[in-house]
């Protein structure tokens, strides 16, 4: 059976949208998903499920939180083989050191390209962002919170959501999928 990452947006993230990561198991369990497990306290999740398309179980997902426990949470699936291709094109292996300094930043879909070229995120630090296949890579070097805000920018710019996880992050969920 297909195994699944699960990453919501901007949950846990202070007082708003608090979310229980024991709540997150039981509402995908409670959509006969399998297997579920969560990492951290920030909306990760990976799990097995029949095959579906990834926007139909991040639709099915948001709904179910809303419907369930009223908050408007953004989803984005992510199947192990599509995980396991961000890792490997990784532009900035050589560069990030510290894989609490480097995001990966899951979009929604892929950019218009007429907007990407009207709006280039490059363009913002160049050298430490780049372009991937439905997402941007951003070395953080003098921290995330010094850095541009890409989830801002992809939501405004690019017109797709956007949710940030770091290397460690990444790197863990992909390791959830595999074992």
């Amino acid at each position: 059976m297909p195994r699944y990452a699960a990453l919501l947006r901007g949950i846990n993230l202070g007082p708003n949208k608090a979310l229980a990561m024991e709540d997150l198991r039981a509402l995908l369990s409670g959509l006969g998903h399998a297997d579920v497990r969560t990492y951290l306290r920030s909306g990760n999740a990976v799990f097995s499920c029949p095959a579906g398309q990834p926007d139909d179980l991040a639709a099915e997902i948001e709904d179910a939180i809303t419907g369930t426990l009223g908050m408007t949470v953004r989803c984005v699936i992510r199947t192990g083989a599509e995980l396991r291709a961000v890792i490997d094109a990784n532009p900035l292996r050589d560069v990030a050191t510290d894989g609490s300094k480097l995001l990966a930043l899951f979009l929604s879909g892929a950019p218009d390209a007429g907007l990407l070229a009207a709006s280039d995120p490059r363009d913002l630090a160049p050298g430490h962002i780049y372009v991937g296949d439905r997402v941007i890579y951003q070395w953080c070097p003098d921290g995330i919170m010094a850095a541009p805000n890409m989830v801002e920018f992809a939501d405004k710019k690019l017109k797709v959501t956007a949710t940030g996880r770091n290397w460690n992050t990444v790197t863990k969920l992909c390791a959830m999928l595999d074992g």
